[in-house]
């Protein structure tokens, strides 16, 4: 477990918008089809909005049809974590960075090959990262 970055509330609320705060460390989901990433295609690096840690890569995102960006792994399992969520009368595996415990969203295995994991992340939790901007 990599939780070494944890900062306190009142930072975290003056770095985020009202909804990444409500999301990543309320434990919030954001409405489907309303995310700015549900249906991006950039190429890219999917960082986590707290602290930058890279989670997922744009080769590896797809369209499940959900309305939020669904990824069939992340970047490095290390960087994520994952916790049992029996909230809202459901048991779900919820998705966490690894380096802040920031709430990303929930693993289903209803994913594509090669792992048939879907990572359903709130757009909210993360940062894209323009592969083409780096290369500039």
């Amino acid at each position: 477990m990599m939780k070494d970055m944890v900062e306190s509330n009142q930072t975290y609320r003056k770095s985020l918008t009202p909804e990444q705060y409500r999301i990543t460390r309320g434990k919030g989901t954001e409405s489907a089809f309303t995310g700015a990433y549900w249906s991006t295609k950039t190429p890219g690096i999917y960082e986590c909005v707290c602290c930058g840690l890279p989670l997922f890569d744009s080769q590896h995102k797809f369209d499940s049809g959900t309305g939020w960006p669904s990824f069939w792994q992340p970047i490095d399992e290390k960087n994520t974590q994952t916790q049992r969520d029996e909230s809202d009368d459901k048991v779900r595996t919820e998705v966490l960075c690894a380096r802040c415990a920031a709430h990303l969203g929930h693993l289903f295995n209803d994913g594509p090959a090669p792992t048939s994991l879907r990572y359903c992340i709130n757009s909210a939790a993360l940062k894209l990262i323009d592969k083409k901007a780096d290369t500039e």
